[in-house]
């Protein structure tokens, strides 16, 4: 693990702009990305710095030199919004804000730095009833991986059941080991009723699509094969 600085900058209902910018260390997991003491008093929280006011843009996403797995504003220990990623350099367009969030002291923005290495994969969703969630897995030789719930540990049938996921996006460096793409929503029966292929932060910048979602219930899964 090594130390690496992360940055991020986002646009407030109110003109300003909030600008991010911290070391944190790659390979430790999530962790929260404060303000850039260039342009604020001390390196403070998001809710704390915002209080009250409302995140519009995201102008630049949580970005790192090798790369973010993923990121999420946090209340109260909870997933409150899911946030787009990206390597620092490797960026296309702005982003608007997944959910309207009137921010509060306490919310705090948490980002995953990995290492240039890391097979993390990764899979960010939003569902019709407005839930944000996480799900990760490390693939290892060829083989069938199912992604899991960031905090809870919790399959996507068993965190999502009776949901239906209408916005996600992927990121893992696999590329063509990974055998379908990305992830495949499996249902009961273990056949693919959805899905969303995985993006490269290191060759182009994840977007959120609406293309490929599904109706999850229980014992379903979110299946990552790889060849190798």
């Amino acid at each position: 693990m090594a130390n690496v600085n992360v940055q991020a900058q986002f646009m407030l209902n109110t003109g300003e702009l909030i600008s991010f910018s911290g070391t944190l260390t790659d390979g430790g997991g999530y962790q929260e990305l404060q303000t850039n003491t260039e342009y604020s008093t001390s390196a403070t929280s998001l809710g704390q710095f915002a209080n009250g006011k409302m995140v519009t843009q995201i102008v630049q996403p949580p970005s790192a030199p090798t790369g973010i797995a993923g990121a999420y504003i946090e209340r109260r220990g909870a997933i409150l919004c899911v946030l787009p990623v990206a390597q620092q350099g490797i960026t296309s367009l702005p982003c608007m804000m997944p959910m309207n969030v009137v921010l509060q002291a306490g919310d705090v923005l948490r980002v995953k730095p990995i290492t240039a290495a890391s097979r993390t994969f990764t899979l960010s969703v939003i569902t019709s009833q407005g839930t944000h969630a996480i799900f990760e897995t490390v693939p290892s030789g060829a083989a069938n991986n199912d992604v899991t719930h960031i905090l809870s540990g919790q399959s996507i049938g068993q965190s999502l059941t009776g949901q239906t996921i209408v916005h996600h996006w992927a990121t893992s460096i696999d590329g063509s080991k990974l055998s379908t793409g990305g992830v495949l929503y499996l249902n009961d029966r273990g056949l693919p009723i959805g899905g969303v292929t995985a993006t490269d932060p290191a060759d182009l910048q994840p977007k959120s699509n609406n293309l490929g979602g599904a109706s999850i219930n229980l014992n379903f899964v979110g299946r990552v094969t790889t060849s190798s």
